[in-house]
């Protein structure tokens, strides 16, 4: 998916007076927004996609590729329903490794290496595991 925007498209249920806007992404399955306006539902849409896509990678499961809309305009579970897109942001999707420089104090460091040495880590295998939230063992 390099660096260009991926777009997803998206299924948009219409509201109504007592109901809000539904939005589903039929290639990013359980991924799904809603909101009491259009653009409520739309924006929420864009950080429904970005958490859905960031939980995939975390687990490590593949990100499938966009359909086309036209595909998801003709599926007769969306018949009557509105259609649109949502874009990625390509940086989303890219597990590159990348050298980083971080300032803390001393005191801090000391004890985050102790803590990666103890969990049998890097320093920087230590930092992304506690990002991730992933359950450290401490030897």
């Amino acid at each position: 998916m390099g660096g260009q925007i991926t777009r997803y498209p998206v299924a948009i249920e219409p509201g109504t007076e007592t109901t809000a806007f539904g939005v589903a992404f039929p290639d990013l399955p359980g991924c799904f927004s809603a909101g009491d306006t259009l653009d409520e539902a739309l924006a929420g849409a864009e950080e429904a996609a970005a958490a859905w896509i960031d939980a995939a990678l975390d687990a490590g499961e593949p990100i499938p590729a966009p359909s086309s809309l036209e595909v998801v305009r003709h599926n007769p579970d969306y018949a009557g329903w509105i259609f649109g897109v949502i874009a990625v942001d390509p940086a989303l999707l890219d597990d590159t490794i990348e050298r980083v420089n971080i300032t803390v104090p001393r005191r801090v460091l000391r004890r985050l290496d102790a803590s990666a040495r103890a969990a049998g880590e890097t320093r920087s295998g230590y930092i992304v595991h506690l990002t991730l939230g992933e359950p450290r063992h401490i030897a």
